[in-house]
């Protein structure tokens, strides 16, 4: 897996203000020399495929779509005004994207195997939910979550218009599940992540506002997990959601696979703390690593790592889709 990344939606306009990828320190683990960039967006759509495309907001961006991603619930005249209510435990989601002149989206292109990618995650990101909504004929999409506890939540949608000249955005928008709410602290950084009796090594070397290479080695009983499965057309995806704002980037990886290695090239903008999600399928199920990073100042980090979560997440989970919380 040694080729460019194609990093999701609007990475191309995040070179200014967020990079192309997502932030997180340099040295983690075992030194790997960063393999040349291509150019931000999605990876490819299918696995050991180079990608043909930037992804979601290739196109130059505006003045608002500038912003990383997730920032808005509007944006290049999409909006998504829904005020859902969820319950702690299962509930039901309901929102519909609308154009500028207020009708309901109901055309979308096919990005990765689905029209729309929805992420939903807890304020303190302790739980990450990545879901598969519904749509029905009318534009409201629809899609089952379960929300372990009281507190904020951002939900994400991840799309791309078929309308002409469309680019691909990602809204954001502000969940309150009712209750005492016990915020959680950061998990703690270290080496690995451990998920549903597998291992997950992160690996490689980043700099803020250079390009380079993550490597995410998985094993289980201490053995190479040769045989990874396409997930949604590839052998792997990133989430990164920034501490504090939640700014959203959704990254697939270079060539290359089965496994063990799935390999992400990606930009720190700045220094902070992140969280990365990786998704990974084996043997009908898909799994999430879970790992706390931190960016460094001038050019310079700290090692980041990896925190193990107990749930790990199953394919079929929340109306097709996986969680951790």
């Amino acid at each position: 897996m040694n080729t460019g990344v194609k990093i999701t939606a609007f990475a191309a306009a995040l070179a200014a203000t967020f990079g192309t990828a997502y932030g997180v320190g340099k040295g983690i683990g075992p030194v790997e020399e960063p393999k040349k960039t291509e150019h931000a967006g999605h990876a490819a759509q299918e696995p050991q495929k180079k990608a043909g495309h930037e992804g979601h907001g290739e196109e130059s961006p505006t003045a608002a779509s500038s912003l990383p991603g997730g920032l808005q619930i509007s944006q290049d005249g999409y909006t998504s005004p829904w005020r859902p209510r969820p319950r702690p435990g299962k509930s039901t989601l309901k929102f519909s994207i609308k154009d500028a002149a207020g009708k309901k989206v109901t055309a979308f292109t096919t990005e990765h195997g689905k029209e729309l990618h929805f992420i939903v995650a807890s304020r303190d990101l302790n739980t990450f939910r990545h879901l598969h909504p519904v749509r029905a004929a009318d534009g409201t999409w629809s899609v089952d979550a379960d929300l372990p506890a009281a507190g904020g939540y951002k939900a994400f949608a991840d799309f791309k218009p078929a309308a002409p000249g469309a680019r691909g955005i990602t809204l954001g928008a502000d969940l309150s599940v009712p209750g005492a709410y016990a915020p959680k602290p950061l998990p703690a950084v270290a080496p690995t992540a451990t998920v549903d009796g597998y291992q997950v090594r992160l690996g490689g070397v980043l700099d803020p506002g250079k390009p380079g290479e993550l490597k995410l080695t998985v094993t289980k009983a201490g053995k190479p997990v040769t045989d990874l499965e396409p997930y949604l057309g590839a052998y792997g995806h990133l989430v990164a959601l920034r501490d504090g704002d939640l700014a959203y980037l959704h990254v697939h990886p270079n060539e290359g696979g089965p496994g063990p290695d799935v390999s992400f090239t990606a930009t720190a903008p700045s220094a902070g703390t992140y969280r990365l999600f990786l998704d990974f399928q084996h043997e009908g199920k898909v799994r999430t690593a879970s790992f706390t990073v931190t960016a460094g100042a001038n050019g310079t980090a700290p090692a980041p790592a990896a925190t193990g979560t107990k749930d790990a997440g199953e394919a079929g989970h929340d109306a097709g889709g996986h969680a951790h919380g």
